[in-house]
């Protein structure tokens, strides 16, 4: 163990305990969703009614999404993403007491991010029990096994919320400094404000909420087509392996460099949250809204991948 390891060891130990986090807001989630669907409708629309046929299997198709099912003032398309959408956040809405679909440090991984000690370490984490990385791998095998079609219909919302929630900076690393020496949670415990008028919030709530508050079907897929037209699939990045770990380690530099501003943001304490920096949000709003863009066509692009091995849903190519 490196010295540097050492003087950290006893704040890991103090980080055992589980987080409860949100990654992006529920409306966010809907429009990852969103994108996500169109994306294999335009390019695997067989393998998309497969998947739709799945998460009507799900054991809240008729109780927590049986309104939107039977909606007829949505369109048959209209009722299937929104399927989608509902899919993207559900992870999200399940979070209460004795939910045993809940898992909440499946969100998440703790890099550690140390700027005194010059600290940026990919290859350790902060213990907090299954991590973000294995949660979604695990959920990728049971997509992939002879499971109950319930149970991967489960695991397909798993697959759509994780791939978003690693897409945003701030759920792959824990800053650790002398304010923060068990780490700040993500940015849970990082106290700013985005004015002097403003009240005081939380870093990670910022960016969770950096593009959408309205919490509507309509308000998330139009925030959906807004995000595809500014930032539009790469020809490059068709059908291929996803790969998460990747994915975390993108978002881990992003938060050093950007979110942190590589340690030089200020964070304040209790109710009194240190002002941003007045180019705070102008510059974080446009790389929030290239994580969410991303994030639904890479979960895209990996299911059309998984859907063409031979056996995943007996489906091919």
């Amino acid at each position: 163990m490196t010295n540097a390891l050492k003087r950290l060891w006893p704040w890991l130990l103090l980080s055992m305990l589980p987080l409860s986090v949100c990654g992006w807001n529920k409306p966010t989630h809907m429009a990852i969703g969103a994108i996500a669907y169109r994306d294999l409708q335009a390019k695997s629309p067989r393998k998309l009614a497969r998947l739709v046929d799945l998460l009507r299997q799900h054991p809240d198709a008729k109780t927590r999404w049986a309104a939107t099912l039977r909606d007829s003032t949505l369109s048959e398309d209209d009722k299937n993403r929104y399927l989608f959408m509902l899919a993207a956040r559900w992870p999200d809405d399940i979070k209460e007491p004795n939910n045993p679909y809940d898992h909440p440090t499946w969100h998440y991984i703790n890099y550690i991010y140390n700027p005194t000690l010059g600290m940026a370490r990919t290859d350790t984490t902060l213990a907090t029990g299954e991590n973000i990385l294995q949660a979604f791998e695990h959920n990728r095998q049971i997509l992939k096994s002879d499971a109950a079609d319930s149970a991967k219909a489960i695991a397909l919302c798993w697959l759509l919320h994780l791939g978003g929630d690693v897409q945003q900076p701030l759920h792959t690393t824990a800053l650790i400094s002398p304010q923060f020496p068990a780490g700040d949670q993500g940015g849970n415990l990082f106290k700013i404000k985005v004015s002097m008028s403003n009240p005081t919030r939380n870093l990670h709530s910022l960016w969770d909420g950096m593009l959408l508050s309205t919490d509507s079907f309509d308000a998330a897929d139009q925030l959906a087509r807004q995000l595809e037209q500014t930032y539009p699939r790469r020809k490059a990045s068709r059908r291929r392996k996803p790969d998460i770990n990747a994915w975390s380690v993108e978002s881990f530099e992003l938060a050093r460099r950007l979110s942190y501003r590589e340690g030089s943001l200020q964070a304040g304490t209790g109710d009194n949250g240190i002002v941003l920096p007045s180019d705070y949000l102008a510059t974080m709003r446009p790389v929030a809204e290239q994580r969410v863009a991303l994030a639904g066509h890479r979960l895209a692009s990996g299911l059309r991948f998984d859907v063409k091995k031979k056996g995943w849903f007996g489906l091919r190519g």
